[in-house]
This record gives structure tokens, sequence and C-alpha cells, in this order.
């Protein structure tokens, strides 16, 4: 299949979008937490989800953990890195899309705010060459909702391509009100797959309940659309 002009890359979140690795992160900060003999609900920790993980590590500070920024993260990162080398929960349609366009010869990169150490091993679950790349949360100053993931993920492709690139022929797919905030400010065509936390529907993104079925004509139309509105 010869790849659509139209459509230049698709970059994708990882927790909540590509793996269901919510719980994992739930769990992290639930057992970070009772170690200071503070009770983590559920709702505390989906207020996080998508967040840069150091503005999640000041929450858990403020919250009552008495470990410094790095040691926060450095402990999380271990746990969700142990129950993901227990089993990985893929989302669903998510590795049948990546597959369909890797067929296709549509570049995909990871944007995620994880560290690379936990990125990678999401990433060396999938066939080789699946991703271009990999912007994890230590490579940007400012994490999401800040467009800076997407910003520099489409600068990064662009060299990768030896092309420009033009956001509007740019998917990004994400589960997180910061997810899809930062994606939407950075001019990427947005696609919310709601999850942990519901994303109510709002201008400039489109909604799916799933990618299960989506195609890469899917992903295609929506780029054709936003290129025919801005011409």
């Amino acid at each position: 299949m010869a790849p659509n002009p139209a459509l230049q890359a698709v970059f994708w979140d990882m927790d909540g979008t590509l793996v269901d690795t919510e719980p994992y992160w739930f769990a992290a900060e639930k057992e970070l937490m009772a170690r200071f003999g503070v009770t983590w609900s559920d709702e505390q920790a989906m207020e996080l989800v998508g967040n840069a993980l150091p503005d999640s590590a000041r929450a858990l500070q403020a919250a009552g953990a008495d470990l410094g920024i790095r040691e926060i993260l450095d402990g999380m990162l271990d746990s969700v890195i142990r129950s993901v080398r227990r089993e990985i929960p893929w989302r669903p349609g998510a590795r049948e899309l990546l597959a369909e366009l890797y067929a296709a010869g549509i570049p995909c990169a990871m944007v995620t705010m994880s560290e690379s150490l936990l990125a990678q091993v999401i990433a060396d679950q999938l066939p080789e060459g699946t991703f271009r790349f990999l912007v994890t949360g230590e490579m940007v100053a400012n994490g999401k909702p800040d467009p800076e993931p997407y910003l520099l993920a489409a600068k990064l492709m662009g060299e990768e391509l030896g092309t420009t690139m033009d956001l509007d022929r740019i998917v990004a797919v994400e589960d997180s009100l910061p997810g899809v905030a930062s994606a939407k400010a950075s001019g990427a065509v947005t696609i919310a797959v709601p999850n942990a936390v519901d994303i109510p529907p709002q201008s400039g993104i489109t909604r799916w309940e799933t990618l299960a079925g989506r195609t890469v004509e899917d992903l295609q139309a929506l780029v054709a659309d936003r290129v025919t509105a801005s011409a």
C-alpha cells in the first residue's frame, strides 16, 4: 500500500492510549502514599492522569509524600515497570492500527510523559520499526498540557524524514485531558479516545470511543477534512 500524501505521520500517547497502564500508576501512587500513612483515592489519582510526571510528583508531595521529586518518580516508575513486565494491557485496536500504518509506510512516533525507561519496555514489545523514535517526559522542559512534546515530535520527524512537517497533516492520538490539550495546542489533528477519565466533546478534536476497527483510511479522512477546511 502506498502512503497517502495527505497524512504525514501519527503520534501516539502511551499510558491509557496504547496500553492501559493507568491502573498500574494508580497502584504505584497508593503504595507510595501508604508509606506515609496517607490514603490515596482513585479520584485523586484520576486528577493526575496525563500530567507531566514531575507535576504528579509535586501533587503527591503536597499530599504528604516526604520525598524528593526524583525519589517519587523513581519509586513509581519501578512499580509500574514491574507490573508491565508481568503483563502489558494493550488497548483495543491500538496494535492493529499501528501495524496497518507501518504497512502503509506512514511513520509513527510515541509521545509520552512517561520516562524512557518505561516507554522503551513497551516499544520493545512491538515489531521493530513500529515507532521511528520516542519523545519522553525527560526530553521536554514543559510537559503536557503544554504543546512542547508534540512540537518536538514534529521537529524530530521532519529531521528523520528530511522533509517539512505540516501539523495539519499529523494525527495525534490521546486519552487524557492534558494530552488532548497538548496535541490540540500544537496544531495536530487530535483524536481523543477516553479511557480512565472522560473527555467531553469539544471543538477542534475528534472523539472516538475505541480504536478497535479503526483504519488508516479513517485517519486519512480526518486529515483531508482539516486540509480542506484550512484551504
